[in-house]
């Protein structure tokens, strides 16, 4: 049993090392002292018969055979993490660090606020959340859950559909008094657009209609790189932009943009929770799963509807 524990100790060290890129960095890290953690790794090279670390006075590296060991310490650590996690799960205590993504907006509207609801009732379980308007591999980059806009690919990963989204174009109420109300989708080629570059789904403006499916590329006087910022300036009145309904359902119920052309509108875009796991879903993951579909699917904004 104390061998066991000795090579998790290693795995541990090693990991931090890697990660601080620096033994004096793995040791801070370890809360140990930097010539522990060199004796750590020295014993571990001498047991291996290996050098996993080139190091010299400037820089240090892994070898070819440290990359390999490294990757299986990560796997290793996580199955015994999971290990705890499912028995404390089945005793009723939640606990662990967890990994989630989602876009920018939806994470920023209504993922922090239900993460922040979940880390209150879970005092053991830390998140890590990253907001990116990016396809991220979840298993290339060990994350847990992640939230998906638009329909998806044959993934292998666990996915639970939680609402359903639609493309809209909008803008403010005074804007639409002045300019006028176009009619049909031809019509907003002649109108200023702002335009964020944020997002693949939205750069295309898409229709369907009588004669079919009509795509127009308008080309906006105002590109900006955030979705928020698209919206903010059709807020002041300036323009139309194409985004999200979810991104818009508050300041719509408001009545301070207002989405035209509905009837042209294209089928919504569903919206999922994945999760990687078989049957043993680790309880961190398992619990904030449940929670978080519970109330996305329980969210007006993301049933398709708006205001």
């Amino acid at each position: 049993m104390a061998v066991t524990v000795d090579r998790f100790q290693e795995m541990k060290v090693l990991l931090a090392i890697v990660e601080a890129e620096s033994f004096a960095g793995g040791a801070k890290l370890m809360g140990m002292s930097p010539p522990s953690v060199t004796r750590v790794i020295a014993g571990l090279e001498n047991r291996l018969g290996t050098l996993l670390l080139a190091r010299n006075t400037r820089s240090l590296r892994l070898t070819e055979a440290g990359r390999r060991y490294v990757e299986d310490c990560r796997r290793i650590l996580q199955d015994l993490e999971e290990a705890d996690e499912l028995a404390a799960g089945s005793s009723g205590r939640v606990r662990g660090n967890l990994s989630v993504t989602a876009p920018v907006m939806f994470g920023e509207l209504f993922l922090i606020p239900l993460i922040t609801e979940y880390l209150a009732e879970h005092p053991q379980v830390s998140i890590n959340a990253l907001l990116v308007d990016r396809l991220v591999n979840m298993v290339d980059e060990g994350l847990d859950v992640a939230i998906r806009i638009g329909n998806l690919p044959d993934t292998g990963l666990n996915a639970i559909r939680v609402g359903a989204i639609r493309p809209v174009i909008c803008a403010a109420p005074a804007f639409l008094e002045r300019a006028g109300r176009p009619q049909v989708p031809q019509e907003v080629m002649g109108a200023p657009v702002v335009m964020s570059s944020a997002s693949h789904l939205l750069t295309d403006w898409q229709f369907n209609g009588p004669q079919g499916a009509v795509t127009l590329h308008p080309q906006p006087r105002l590109l900006v790189s955030s979705n928020q910022a698209a919206i903010n300036a059709a807020r002041t009145g300036w323009g139309l932009t194409r985004v999200l309904s979810y991104q818009v359902a508050e300041l719509v119920a408001k009545g301070e943009l207002e989405i035209i052309l509905e009837a042209y509108e294209t089928p919504a875009l569903p919206v999922h929770v994945l999760y990687q796991g078989d049957k043993r879903v680790p309880a961190k993951v398992r619990t904030f799963v449940d929670f978080c579909t519970r109330r996305f699917q329980q969210d007006p904004a993301l049933q398709t509807a708006v205001g």
